[in-house]
């Protein structure tokens, strides 16, 4: 171990040397001799990286001063970048030095300047047939072994993706792969292989990925600053649950920390945080609904949650049908613990029937609620709290039923009476449900004050004033 140490030293100083000469000259002999020396500077390079690994950032820096210098030259030189697997070696060497708690603003700025020497390494270098040909003519190599073809116009990094993903790359270098792109994810350029890595499946049992990559990830699409699609974005919540969790309650905090939100408002934030086109998958759907559960439970079914229940849910719907008008998946996968023929009716949404057609429809839904929540024999369906929880998703219904009886001159219809009354007081017993609905058919008004004391929670597109007020902690 002592002679290896003492070996890489020595190595160290000679291309220390052979890189300023390199760097400072440009003739052909100077090209010559790197194209000769590439094969055994690789080699540097990797043992370079395996004794990194192994050091700590203030050890690095007392054994190697000069190693900034060193992979700086590496970087800037064409040949090196180019030759077989040195790029990526470089980058591993150069994520060994980021210094991942920096202690004064020394640190911070080589940070900084480490990750921009990464981030030429990916973006910057680029080749077209001419060059290729030049350079693959001066490692004495045929221009067919470097698919000049493939490189015109293409960057490196988009090599590396097709070097890694078409030829059986190991697990463990998958593993190795995504830990260097950590601190990386934010360069536009990375982009490509962020999305490969996410969306490759190998036949391992156990997760491959590097947890703290599914981290970063996830940091920078909450934060912005990468772009994915929404397949990708399927698979990171999917490999990665915590992500998932994180999402949505970054959702909840951009909510709680707006001043006031309109519906509308409610409804861009909801979009733009992804979650209603990732939900069209079941499993998505079902924990993020879990949490819009907990919610409603640890509120008290506070408006502004109900309210984001049900705008969420209808931009869910809305995904869904963009997607594909068929539905992949039965709805018994999205709410399991539902009625299937009470959700069906619910999606159905009559949103171009004529108000004097809507009687009929909420009647139906009325009926199978009251068969649902009041018959015994029908406990597979998970109870009152689930039955209702299914209905304030699609709050929309309950609003029509308001404007059914508000306009009825006739005696209000019990069906509607009965349909509200459960809405605004789902803990009711059936014989104080039916007290209510005599109260308010006495009174003649099918006022929320009179449907166990609660105000009108808001629904999609109907707000007085267009605003609710922001969510309650």
């Amino acid at each position: 171990m002592a002679q290896d140490s003492v070996d890489l030293s020595s190595d160290y100083q000679f291309w220390m040397g052979k890189l300023s000469v390199w760097d400072q000259a440009s003739t052909l002999e100077t090209q010559q001799d790197t194209c000769l020396h590439l094969p055994q500077f690789q080699e540097f390079l990797r043992k370079m990286y395996r004794a990194l690994k192994e050091m700590d950032f203030n050890t690095v820096i007392e054994r190697f001063p000069t190693i900034g210098q060193l992979l700086a030259k590496s970087c800037w030189n064409p040949f090196i970048l180019a030759y077989d697997e040195s790029q990526k070696i470089l980058i591993c060497c150069l994520c060994c030095l980021i210094n991942k708690e920096p202690q004064n603003s020394e640190e911070s700025k080589l940070n900084s300047w480490i990750q921009s020497l990464i981030s030429h390494i990916l973006s910057a270098f680029r080749f077209d047939k001419k060059e290729v040909g030049l350079f693959t003519q001066g490692l004495g190599y045929a221009p067919v072994d470097y698919y000049p073809g493939l490189l015109k116009n293409v960057s490196i990094l988009n090599l590396l993706i097709l070097f890694y993903f078409f030829h059986r790359m190991a697990p463990e270098r998958v593993t190795s792969l995504s830990r260097v792109c950590v601190p990386l994810v934010t360069l536009p350029d990375v982009e490509p292989l962020v999305e490969a890595l996410l969306i490759y499946h190998g036949h391992e049992h156990q997760e491959i990925l590097w947890p703290e990559f599914f981290d970063a990830v996830n940091e920078a699409f909450l934060q912005k600053k990468i772009s994915l699609p929404t397949s990708a974005i399927v698979c990171l919540w999917l490999r990665h649950l915590p992500s998932l969790e994180k999402a949505t309650l970054h959702l909840f905090e951009k909510l709680i920390s707006s001043e006031r939100n309109c519906l509308r408002r409610i409804e861009c934030f909801i979009k733009d945080s992804s979650l209603p086109q990732a939900a069209c998958h079941p499993a998505i759907f079902r924990i993020v609904d879990e949490m819009f559960r907990y919610a409603l439970l640890e509120t008290d079914g506070a408006p502004e949650v109900l309210a984001t229940v049900q705008v969420f849910t209808q931009c869910f719907v809305e995904a869904l049908e963009k997607e594909n008008k068929q539905l992949k998946f039965s709805l018994k996968t999205y709410f399991p613990y539902a009625s299937p023929s009470l959700a069906m009716v619910l999606l159905q949404y009559p949103t171009d029937t004529p108000q004097g057609h809507w009687h009929q429809p909420l009647k139906h839904i009325s009926e199978l609620l009251r068969k649902i929540v009041e018959d015994q024999t029908c406990g597979s369906c998970g109870g009152p709290f689930e039955s209702w929880f299914l209905f304030v998703h699609f709050g929309g219904w309950a609003d029509m039923a308001v404007e059914q009886l508000l306009m009825s001159e006739a005696e209000p219809p019990a069906a509607l009476l009965w349909l509200l009354a459960f809405y605004y007081s789902p803990c009711d017993g059936s014989q104080q449900r039916a007290q209510t609905m005599v109260v308010v058919v006495m009174c003649s008004c099918p006022s929320p004050q009179f449907l166990g004391g609660k105000t009108l929670p808001p629904c999609p597109g109907k707000r007085r004033g267009g605003e609710a007020q922001p969510f309650c902690p």
